[in-house]
């Protein structure tokens, strides 16, 4: 059947197809790299907070249990979200040359589904539990200021988290997208041409 051609044999075999085709796996092997790069920050940033703030509860010693149960939100919030983000690199890392079209396509679909997953149901899970963790921290702090002060505070930190929420959060979902949508979209054009092929 068409759909268990596999790729590299035929691109052996029709060197006009070579360049598009290295093309198409230098594309591939970007979007690992690109990933990794950013999965290597990403835990690297998370984890330093996660001590940070370790340190903080510990060298200041809060008085409040809402600073307490702040900081065990914030920190776990963190860890989920790096346990579901590793999680999901394992299935880009899976990628590789010596697949068929077939098993292209199953991987790069099953990756497009776990994205959505992670970029939907764990980000607002990420996010609610920093809020609440970041808002329950403020409060022993804000308690002491004067009303000014704290509102400023919490009007600041409220500010921040929604420019995270409503214009960084979007856009890395978008250019993420729109990245793995290229890449299917080439597979799937070059499934295409095999099958016209394998009925020519």
């Amino acid at each position: 059947m068409a759909t268990n051609i596999d790729f590299k044999n035929l691109w052996q075999q029709q060197t006009a197809e070579k360049p598009s085709i290295e093309e198409l796996l230098g594309r591939l092997k970007k979007f690992k790299n690109e990933n990794l790069r950013r999965l290597l920050v990403t835990n690297i940033l998370l984890i330093l907070t996660s001590l940070l703030i370790g340190f903080i509860w510990y060298y200041y010693q809060p008085q409040f249990l809402s600073t307490k149960i702040g900081i065990v939100l914030v920190i776990l919030a963190m860890v989920i979200f790096l346990f579901a983000y590793n999680k999901l690199f394992s299935s880009i890392y899976t990628l590789d040359s010596t697949q068929t079209n077939a098993e292209y396509l199953q991987s790069l679909y099953s990756l497009k589904s776990k994205q959505k997953f992670m970029q939907t149901t764990m980000l607002n899970l990420y996010f609610i539990m920093l809020f609440a963790g970041i808002s329950l921290y403020l409060y022993e702090y804000a308690s002491r200021m004067e009303i000014m002060y704290a509102v400023l505070t919490y009007g600041i930190t409220f500010l921040w988290i929604a420019f995270n929420w409503f214009y960084l959060r979007p856009k890395a979902i978008r250019k993420q997208q729109g990245k793995l949508n290229g890449l299917i979209l080439k597979f799937e054009e070059i499934n295409q041409q095999l099958k016209e092929q394998e009925i020519s």
